[in-house]
């Protein structure tokens, strides 16, 4: 069975944001990048899926030069193919990135097979939008569900369960399919050294894709206001009667 998995190079989770001074882009100088959180569970996924049916993992991603990286740490913990879209610091949203993946896949479709499922993270760490994935197997003609925390193959067809306030729904999809994962669908892997020493003997494909026009324009970036907390030192064990007995943790 042939997996693709596609990625996205983002800050640290926890990491704070700085921007530039005319607020359009991330001061990058002192940020760490790692893969979305729902992605590295797809990239887990993957490699668990193709483990189970002696089939291959292609990982792909829309970024800077730099997102080699995170390429190299999916193809460390088990994905055997490794694609680079490359952009050289232009703005990319949601309508432009989904179309510049798709007609990769298209290619990469024509050329190598076609992919079983392509699975993708919820949404993505930084931006949040909900809606590559979606717009990729629309584009694609393909069908997709969001939102997913567990995923059975079986002969032609794939079994889907999204988890509800009130239990669980199960989907049923005909093969090929596009599927959006959450994490904890499963907990991804630790790379070994050697998963990381042949993780840099692969070559990379790199695929130019055109920027289509979206009709959006971004006019600047905002960070959201910072949550601060009041912490309470106390110096000895009488204040932590009085502040237990404040709080009615325990009675007079």
């Amino acid at each position: 069975m042939r997996v693709l998995v596609c990625v996205k190079r983002v800050p640290a989770p926890g990491a704070r944001i700085v921007l530039s001074e005319d607020a359009r882009s991330i001061d990058t100088s002192l940020l760490s990048f790692a893969v979305s959180p729902h992605e590295e569970c797809a990239v887990e996924e993957g490699v668990r899926i193709a483990e189970a049916t002696d089939g291959s993992v292609t990982v792909l991603t829309l970024g800077p030069p730099e997102a080699e990286e995170q390429l190299r740490s999916a193809l460390a913990v088990g994905a055997h193919e490794a694609v680079l879209i490359p952009t050289y610091g232009e703005d990319w949203d949601p309508i432009s990135t989904a179309s510049a993946i798709a007609g990769a896949i298209a290619g990469l479709e024509t050329s190598d097979g076609g992919f079983d499922l392509i699975l993708f993270g919820n949404e993505s760490a930084d931006s949040g939008g909900y809606q590559v994935g979606i717009r990729v197997a629309h584009t694609l003609g393909r069908p997709v569900v969001g939102g997913i925390k567990g995923i059975e193959v079986s002969d032609g067809e794939v079994e889907l369960r999204r988890e509800t306030t009130t239990g669980s729904e199960v989907y049923r999809l005909p093969l090929p399919a596009v599927v959006t994962v959450k994490e904890g669908i499963n907990l991804p892997r630790y790379p070994t050294l050697k998963g990381r020493l042949n993780a840099k003997k692969v070559d990379l494909k790199r695929v130019t894709e055109e920027r289509a026009g979206s009709g959006q324009t971004m006019i600047r970036l905002k960070t959201p206001a910072q949550e601060v907390s009041e912490t309470t030192i106390l110096e000895s064990a009488s204040a932590v009667v009085d502040l237990l007995e404040e709080l009615q943790v325990v009675g007079k």
